[in-house]
């Protein structure tokens, strides 16, 4: 089995804000107006992106939130298990992966507004999956979370938000 050097040197994949690596694969030449788009997007967007998206041992990707939908396929390594906090307050996690039997889907959907991470289960060595982002992904539509803050909303998921987020709230 391929190890996560591979996949990383192969692939070109750099470090990504929220952790693990990724590279953007696909940005749609198609432009939406931003007049056609709710008032979360600061401007026109691609219609779509994509990337590559690896988290290694000992990493997650840490609770942030986006406009739109965010739609996660798996490619190799082990199960990803990505959590959800919806606008609602509820929590879900998906485990992303390639053995339904166990529970895992192959492609799953976090939808815009959802506060969102991802990580690794204890021994597992490396996840590698695609995100596919509509309308296409831009920095200005991506929001970090504050540990505090996310603590303050939801309660009731303090252990979540704290494996998921970074000690400060810088």
């Amino acid at each position: 089995m391929k190890d996560s050097r591979y996949w990383i040197d192969t692939l070109g994949l750099e470090e990504h804000p929220e952790g693990g690596y990724y590279r953007e694969t696909y940005r749609a030449s198609l432009r939406i107006p931003a007049e056609d788009l709710p008032g979360c997007f600061g401007g026109t967007r691609n219609a779509c992106t994509g990337i590559y998206y690896l988290l290694d041992a000992g990493q997650f990707g840490a609770l942030h939130r986006l406009c739109s939908d965010e739609m996660w396929h798996f490619y190799a390594g082990d199960p990803l298990m990505i959590h959800v906090i919806d606008s609602s307050g509820a929590h879900s996690s998906l485990r992303l992966g390639s053995e339904p039997e166990r529970g895992e889907v192959l492609q799953c959907v976090v939808s815009g507004g959802a506060w969102f991470g991802a990580c690794l289960e204890e021994g597992a060595r490396y996840a590698l999956a695609g995100c596919t982002v509509s309308p296409g992904f831009d920095f200005q539509d991506f929001e970090q979370a504050k540990r505090s803050e996310l603590i303050r909303l939801f309660p009731d998921h303090r252990a979540v938000i704290e494996g998921l987020t970074h000690g400060g709230d810088a």
